[in-house]
């Protein structure tokens, strides 16, 4: 199984990051330097995918713009010397086919995911969600498709949670066959701590086969009217096998505000200019 085409959701209405998250997607907030959807096309580029779809809305079109060109900006700062600027966002389009798709109304990550059914037509594909990024270990979309390209199969990323969150999470149960990869028997979405099959909780990152889209199809709208991805995978289950697999990497989330603000300042850390530069701050702040 090789995977050459990645999908990005990202057409959320980010309501945890208002009202920041009104004007400026939450996906296009900036982590350091770059905003937050780059980190995630760049994992998938890292992995080898060479052709990208996000999914978006009309309220979204920054998202689509960030990976387009702007002559007049690149013309004003070729003039000033400053092409570097823009040099890691050039470099992703240079390697990268990057599309966008619309999802006309807010029905769930199932409907989201959905919208990418012709442009996937009958190949496996990545699947990576555009507000989570990663840090440290081997990045999760070259994990989860080297696991697929082993197993042929479907395979989920995994974090372990702590007990008293795992009502927080799509939650699978299975049968470890390798040291952290997993062959599931089941899903539950958000189950009650006394019920639940385990603490491995699906971590925003997925190999899907084309199989997944009669599932979706299929699967009906919950709470809200939402379609659940985790609804459809369970249905999959029942079709062929899923495997999940625990991510070396560290999830950071950047929905909210101050998980947001955490994720910023773990990277400034790692960078030691950075962490010189904010040490004296950040203590006359907590000092």
């Amino acid at each position: 199984m090789q995977i050459r085409k990645a999908v990005i959701p990202a057409a959320g209405l980010g309501t945890r990051m208002l009202p920041a998250a009104k004007a400026v997607p939450k996906e296009m907030l900036p982590v350091l330097d770059r905003p937050t959807i780059q980190y995630v096309v760049e994992e998938a580029a890292d992995a080898g995918v060479d052709d990208l779809l996000l999914i978006t809305s009309r309220d979204k079109k920054a998202i689509e713009d960030h990976f387009d060109r702007n002559p007049e900006l690149e013309a004003r700062l070729k003039a000033g010397g400053k092409d570097s600027l823009l040099s890691s966002v050039h470099a992703l389009m240079a390697t990268t086919k990057i599309h966008s798709v619309r999802q006309h109304e807010q029905r769930g990550l199932g409907d989201a995911v959905y919208q990418a059914r012709r442009h996937v037509g009958d190949e496996a594909f990545l699947c990576l969600l555009g507000d989570t990024i990663f840090s440290g270990g081997k990045s999760p979309a070259k994990q989860l498709t080297d696991a697929a390209g082993r197993l042929g199969t479907s395979v989920i990323g995994l974090e372990q949670v702590p007990i008293e969150k795992v009502e927080r999470y799509g939650i699978v149960g299975g049968v470890e066959i390798e040291p952290g990869i997993y062959r599931l028997n089941m899903l539950v979405e958000k189950p009650a701590k006394e019920s639940t099959p385990s603490r491995l909780a699906i971590a925003a990152r997925y190999v899907l086969t084309p199989g997944i889209f009669p599932c979706l199809e299929q699967t009906p709208a919950g709470r809200g009217g939402e379609i659940q991805l985790t609804d459809a995978l369970r249905l999959l289950l029942e079709r062929e096998p899923i495997h999940g697999i625990v991510l070396d990497a560290k999830r950071h989330d950047i929905g909210n505000p101050l998980d947001w603000l955490k994720t910023n300042l773990l990277f400034a850390s790692r960078d030691p200019q950075l962490r010189a530069a904010l040490a004296p701050s950040i203590a006359d702040f907590f000092g």
